[in-house]
């Protein structure tokens, strides 16, 4: 008998599972097929856009307040006067709280705002793309950004005018009556809002100069921000962080400057309905005329510094945030 024979046999070794492996490259795969989506365009867009208005809003939150407050102080009123009047006003009589006053629902509605404002630029610059090219030129790309304002715009305005109504309504405007102890929150101050005024016509109220000033604002933001980005960049098209923040700054400060009167009006209209802050209109027309009689030449840019305060940093922190999260998101 040969050793081979009689030698003892061990334990049967049992195969390993394949079920580790298996669910490993399942997770392994599902994770980049998430990744693989979050790369594409329109979608890389919309995530990094959310994210950049978020941030933006919040680092300019007390100039953006004080700008709403001085566009909707109508001519009985001057208790807010120039921008740093302004801001000690609000400190003064609601310290910190007064400047982040509305910030809440102002990122509820960017977010979704900037998002859709940013993926439709995307959708609609391939839509209007000239074959053979990887760039839009200046117009298209004022059609693009005047298209994507309007779609955001549309989508999120219900947000904006609660947003505004929440920024005034503890402000000292005309005769508004004051409560800053039990100011309604958000969802109250919509709930008023629909019950009160109108139903859905009232969270619409204004759209028409909102859109009439949106459009050529986002067209000009986009347009503005891509012309000096091409500017800046290198030979190999790349642009330092600080070429992008300036862009931004110099993109916002165009375009709001050249479409603010909209902006005045988009406000007016918003409060239109609340009849102690000493001024009620009955068309867009009839706001302006008003407006430039009773609160001379200037009165349809009531604001405008605060604003300009507000847009440089905001644009260039956007596109900043917006440009680093979407070169992450598709591993640029």
């Amino acid at each position: 008998m040969s050793l081979t024979s009689t030698a003892k046999k061990g334990p049967a070794i049992a195969p390993q599972s394949s079920m580790p492996s298996t669910v490993e490259k399942q997770s392994t795969s599902a994770f980049l097929t998430f990744k693989d989506y979050l790369a594409r365009p329109t979608v890389a867009s919309f995530v990094a856009g959310g994210v950049a208005g978020a941030v933006s809003r919040t680092v300019v939150s007390p100039f953006e307040r004080m700008k709403i407050i001085m566009q909707v102080q109508g001519p009985g009123s001057a208790n807010y006067s120039g921008v740093w009047g302004t801001l000690r006003r609000m400190w003064k009589e609601e310290g910190w709280r007064g400047y982040m006053r509305g910030n809440g629902i102002n990122c509820v509605r960017i977010v979704p705002y900037s998002a859709v404002q940013y993926s439709s630029y995307t959708i609609y610059k391939e839509l209007i793309m000239e074959p053979g090219r990887t760039e839009l030129d200046t117009s298209r790309r004022l059609s693009a950004g005047a298209m994507a304002g309007v779609t955001s715009v549309v989508a999120t305005y219900p947000l904006d005018i609660v947003r505004t109504r929440l920024s005034i309504q503890t402000a000292s405007i005309g005769n508004l009556h004051v409560d800053r102890k039990h100011a309604p929150g958000m969802w109250s101050t919509a709930l008023l809002l629909y019950k009160t005024e109108g139903g859905i016509i009232a969270l619409y109220r204004g759209i028409l100069p909102t859109i009439m000033g949106v459009a050529p604002y986002v067209g000009l933001n986009f347009a503005v921000y891509e012309s000096m980005r091409d500017f800046l960049a290198d030979e190999k098209g790349n642009v330092t962080a600080f070429g992008k923040l300036f862009s931004g700054a110099v993109s916002g400060a165009v375009a709001q400057t050249l479409t603010y009167p909209f902006d005045v009006l988009r406000r007016r209209f918003q409060v239109n309905t609340m009849k102690d802050l000493g001024f009620q209109y009955s068309s867009v027309w009839d706001a302006v005329v008003s407006i430039t009689k009773k609160e001379g030449p200037f009165g349809m840019y009531k604001g405008l510094s605060a604003n300009l305060l507000k847009v440089a940093p905001s644009m260039a922190s956007s596109w900043l945030s917006f440009e680093i999260i979407k070169d992450l998101l598709q591993g640029k």
